[in-house]
């Protein structure tokens, strides 16, 4: 994706020197044409949206990569054949938190901030789909970082580059931050016109507005759901208001309108794991056998997809935490990352329809909407199993058996292979699905808790102290991998 962040910047550079070169006027001579003071949103929203995607599904630094070193272990899709230090064991570098921090923060969120207020009503260049692409992707980068660290910088955040600046921006309790992206986004759906201005340089949807009012709506159903045991009647209240009206408020109908962006085979434009899994030519992952072991006893044929068969043409992992001299044992009978995941053009994933309708049968479960939990539960299923262009096989249903919550969360678990920090947040908040006993020669950090989220950076300590102690003391708990979120049940 790095590709497209050059081409862009360049782009908007190159608009910045389309001046005189001849002036008599000192003002003029003295403006800087490499330094431009504004870039228009065509160009702030692809470089937004690829650094945060990144980030999110893949990063190609070593020790700062959040899914594929991080949440891919801990949810025991992947597990460690070697460097199990590196995430597997729940031991995390200063460089996993501070950086992906930094980035999330100056990379793409305050992008999607130039976006919202440059296209806004006082901006200087007005465009209300452009407003509202900049408040979806603003808040979905929120709900990461909120959903990583708990509480954090959110109503004084992004105001480093306003006329009052705030260096030193108050912490928000997650509760606030939830309730302020829950509004954003129904704000963001109001803004967003079919048929209005055009979106140029939307690398998810290619300026389809009527799919960004489904992903609007489908992640503020997301989130909903997510408060739901803290926040049961306005939670309630929302998915209700969503499903009562579809005319206004659109969801998701169809694997055509999951949430991605789509590489190609052109570097440095790639997917991620293609870069670190096969440029790079990193080989220290393996499936983990809690995946590899649930998905074989369902009879499933996403592990075809998820995992490339083993030397004796079998589906198999090992498990999570092992030390080295023990996990490279088995290089040779457990089964590597599918090929499927390892091509340059793979898909990153924000959010698919199975998703959506797997969230929609936990709600109908739980009272929260009246719908069809069941009905909801077999369209989840059948999505995930057709975005991979399989067909649900025809007893897969019968050996999954009538629908509970523990059997949705396990469904939302398979089917978010991929997604780590979504699978990861999901965990944490249900502590489902159930994970197996550990492997009593696994050797885990963290008093062998898994992560229930990451440290503050360390700049925050040093930038904005008295501010990160309050938020610290919002947590309720130590700044540490072991405090549990506001919305954990």
């Amino acid at each position: 994706m790095k590709l497209l962040s050059k081409k862009y910047i360049t782009l908007a550079l190159a608009g910045a020197l389309t001046t005189s070169s001849c002036t008599d006027k000192f003002d003029e001579m003295n403006v800087d044409p490499n330094n431009p003071t504004t870039i228009s949103a065509q160009y702030l929203l692809p470089y937004a949206t690829e650094r945060a995607i990144d980030r999110y599904w893949g990063g190609s630094t070593r020790f700062e990569r959040l899914n594929i070193d991080g949440t891919m272990l801990w949810m025991q899709y992947f597990t460690r054949n070697i460097y199990s230090n590196e995430g597997d064991n729940y031991g995390v570098s200063p460089a996993f938190y501070n950086n992906n921090w930094k980035s999330l923060f100056n990379d793409a969120l305050l992008n999607y901030q130039r976006i919202v207020v440059e296209s806004g009503p006082s901006g200087s260049a007005p465009n209300a789909n452009y407003e509202g692409v900049g408040l979806v992707m603003r808040t979905w980068v929120f709900s990461l970082i909120t959903d990583m660290w708990g509480a954090v910088p959110y109503t004084d955040a992004l105001k480093g580059t306003a006329a009052t600046p705030n260096y030193t921006p108050a912490y928000d309790s997650q509760e606030k931050v939830y309730e302020a992206m829950l509004a954003d986004l129904k704000t963001a759906n109001e803004k967003l016109t079919v048929g209005g201005p055009a979106v140029v340089g939307d690398i998810i949807f290619s300026g389809d507005i009527l799919k960004w009012k489904k992903f609007a709506n489908s992640l503020r159903v997301r989130l909903a759901n997510r408060q739901a045991a803290k926040k049961p009647t306005e939670s309630r209240a929302i998915l209700r208001e969503i499903l009562s009206d579809p005319a206004k408020y659109p969801l998701m109908t169809s694997n055509a309108d999951n949430a991605v962006v789509r590489h190609t085979a052109t570097l440095p434009s790639n997917n991620e794991w293609h870069q670190v899994m096969i440029r790079d030519g990193r080989t220290d992952w393996n499936i983990s056998s809690t995946l590899a072991d649930k998905l074989n006893a369902l009879g499933d044929t996403r592990i075809t997809i998820y995992a490339a068969p083993n030397k004796d043409g079998k589906y198999s992992g090992h498990p999570n935490g092992l030390p080295d001299a023990i996990a490279t044992n088995y290089l040779s009978s457990s089964s590597g990352i599918g090929s499927y995941f390892l091509r340059a053009e793979t898909p990153s994933v924000l959010m698919t329809f199975a998703e959506l309708n797997l969230t929609l049968a936990e709600a109908a479960l739980d009272g929260d909407i009246t719908g069809d939990a069941a009905g909801y539960f077999e369209k989840g299923i059948t999505a995930s199993f057709e975005q991979y262009g399989l067909k649900i096989p025809a007893t897969y249903l019968a050996t999954v058996g009538a629908v509970t919550r523990a059997k949705v969360l396990e469904q939302k678990w398979i089917a978010l292979y991929g997604q780590g920090v979504e699978a990861w947040t999901e965990y944490r908040r249900t502590g489902l699905p159930a994970m197996p006993t550990r492997d009593p020669r696994a050797v885990f950090e963290n008093d062998g808790v898994l992560p229930t989220r990451l440290p503050y950076p360390s700049t925050e300590y040093s930038l904005n102290k008295a501010s990160l102690d309050k938020g610290i003391a919002l947590n309720g708990g130590k700044d540490d991998m072991k405090t549990r979120l506001w919305w954990a049940e």
